[in-house]
């Protein structure tokens, strides 16, 4: 088998399997599928994890997980859904990050695994066995992969630094509510 064959047929199995991967953990999100809780209450867990506005960020995160992985899996506009998808994931490092690399330690292993994995193939492009390939790559050009990864970059670190400056925000009202403890203060019932 030619070398190129190979490649093809490589990129083909890649793109399946990281495709259909994020397709089903988007379809958690989305629409309950596979185990996942659904639209409403993935927002409620958006939101309590610092992503603001909850149901927008939850469906911005489905649907770059689902749309990024249904297009990889068939190599459509391939620069847009490895960059969707690789976005998306973005956000989830950052909830995972905390926690160290890890996956078994709740890390963010698997989640820069899959970014990776979906920026790959959009870079790299879905070979001859794609409808990219079948369209003349009219969506597979470099000008697509420029523009598509340079939004999802700043789309991520807009909604990444969101976060953190609501979890931010939440830790110092926090800490202005908390009763002062302070151990060394001298507390003299008399006194009063």
């Amino acid at each position: 088998m030619p070398f190129s064959r190979r490649k093809d047929i490589g990129l083909l199995a890649l793109r399946l399997g990281a495709g259909g991967t994020l397709l089903a953990h988007g379809s958690q999100k989305l629409l309950g599928w596979f185990g996942g809780s659904g639209l409403d209450a993935t927002a409620d867990v958006m939101e309590k994890m610092g992503f603001r506005p909850g149901r927008e960020s939850a469906l911005a995160a489905g649907l770059g997980e689902a749309g990024g992985g249904a297009l990889l899996a068939l190599g459509l506009a391939t620069p847009v859904a490895g960059a969707a998808a690789a976005g998306a994931m973005a956000g989830a490092v950052s909830v995972h990050a905390p926690a160290g690399f890890f996956a078994h330690q709740g890390g963010f292993e698997y989640p820069a695994f899959l970014g990776f994995v979906a920026a790959g193939l959009g870079l790299a492009g879905p070979g001859c066995l794609s409808l990219d390939a079948l369209t003349g790559d009219r969506l597979n050009r470099p000008g697509t992969v420029l523009l598509a990864f340079a939004l999802s970059a700043a789309a991520a670190t807009v909604v990444v630094n969101r976060r953190a400056a609501v979890l931010a925000e939440a830790q110092e009202q926090a800490a202005r509510s908390a009763p002062d403890t302070d151990p060394d203060a001298e507390t003299d019932p008399s006194a009063t």
